[in-house]
């Protein structure tokens, strides 16, 4: 099932629920609407025979950031930054494992969606990158303990700090991905690991989804309060606005 007017579609096969990110003009660039369109479709899983979940972007990119050509939000800036940060807590929150497949683009917010999920698998032609600090903003999603946490402290300021990208292979020797596959072959690989994971009982893949992130998550929501403040702080600088217009009229090229 799915529907081309939302900007997230979801299908569901053997157990299996793909969550599309359907913004694929746009390089599936992240705007308030998909933001409340992921939720709602993350939110309905819980009332559907689902044993494991994708997350994927159409077309070329998994997801290239915020749509920077975007017109400001109109909501409050905290209540928008915790929204997009309930993205992270709704794809920790679901039972159900989560299996990220990449390609193309993951920057910027992209990259913490695929940071929020389980497992992920990236194609060989997936570009991953913080680029926030170069335009004078802040990383959300909990990516300040979630990567440090794949990658150690030292590469993590690296990735935030330089803000370069890292192509698939680097992400792989890093621990940012799970395995690299050919790009042609992405989907059903990792529709494969899904559908292993749905054969499992379901309530033995949650608890061990829980085990293994109890310790995590408790310093993930202190992580992202911190976030929030931070990017409230670094709006309103001035490096700001002209930071974020040079970086979208480059695009994600």
């Amino acid at each position: 099932m799915g529907s081309e007017a939302t900007t997230v579609d979801v299908e569901i096969d053997e157990r299996v629920a793909t969550v599309w990110l359907n913004r694929p003009h746009r390089l599936n660039a992240v705007t308030p609407e998909l933001v409340d369109d992921l939720l709602g479709a993350l939110g309905a899983l819980g009332a559907k025979d689902v044993g494991a979940v994708v997350l994927a972007g159409r077309g070329r990119a998994f997801c290239s950031g915020h749509d920077l050509k975007q017109p400001p939000p109109e909501q409050d800036s905290r209540v928008r930054l915790e929204r997009l940060q309930d993205v992270t807590r709704a794809l920790r929150a679901l039972p159900q494992p989560v299996v990220a497949a990449v390609r193309g683009y993951a920057i910027g917010a992209g990259a913490e969606f695929a940071l929020g999920c389980d497992l992920v698998y990236a194609a060989d032609d997936a570009v991953f990158a913080f680029p926030e600090v170069g335009l004078g903003l802040s990383v959300t999603g909990a990516a300040s303990r979630l990567l440090p946490l794949l990658v150690g402290p030292a590469r993590a300021k690296e990735l935030v700090l330089l803000g370069e990208r890292v192509d698939a292979a680097t992400a792989s020797q890093l621990g940012l991905v799970n395995a690299v596959v050919p790009a042609a072959e992405l989907a059903e690989h990792a529709a494969g690991v899904a559908r292993a994971l749905a054969g499992k009982p379901a309530s033995a893949v949650a608890l061990a989804k829980r085990a293994l992130d109890r310790g995590v998550d408790s310093a993930v929501e202190t992580a992202l309060e911190l976030e929030v403040s931070h990017a409230l702080v670094t709006e309103h600088t001035p490096e700001v606005a002209r930071s974020a217009a040079e970086f979208g009229d480059r695009g994600a090229r």
